[in-house]
């Protein structure tokens, strides 16, 4: 797997967030090794505009991400697959975390993995999707040692 960041986190951060993209695709039968995406760190008024242009939602928010493909398609013939891109506010994070009562790497970890899925074609519009994606979600958390 490649990720390329606008900035990287401390090292231990970087490996587990590696660590999670893996697992994240792994659960769609795909191989690590041929995935690519961007991480790109930004903050509150960075991740505001980018809400409100993309979604039109006037405010910021924790994380964003952007699907390369409308559904996830993967052909075997390609050597490099890039899922797209991930943007996340760590100002928000950390206020999260707070509010949350666990680490900021947890919670930084979890908003990686939760639009990983996203990437990967899943949502959480209806409650059905919506425990889908937890349950995977917290499936990719426990397989990490992260538990809340």
């Amino acid at each position: 797997m490649v990720i390329y960041f606008n900035n990287k986190p401390d090292k231990d951060t970087e490996l587990t967030m590696y660590k999670a993209g893996e697992l994240c695709v792994e659960t769609e039968d795909l191989e690590p090794d041929r995935i690519e995406l961007s991480v790109s760190f930004v903050d509150k008024d960075r991740i505001h505009e980018l809400n409100k242009q993309y979604r039109g939602v006037d405010a910021p928010t924790d994380v964003l991400s952007f699907p390369q493909f409308d559904g996830f398609m993967y052909l075997e013939s390609w050597d490099m697959v890039s899922l797209g891109d991930v943007v996340i506010c760590e100002e928000k994070a950390k206020e999260q975390a707070e509010e949350y009562g666990h680490s900021y790497e947890r919670e930084l970890i979890y908003l990686f993995v939760h639009s990983m899925f996203h990437l990967l074609g899943y949502d959480h519009e209806t409650e059905e999707d919506k425990a889908e994606m937890r349950a995977m979600e917290e499936k990719v958390m426990e397989q990490l040692g992260i538990t809340r």
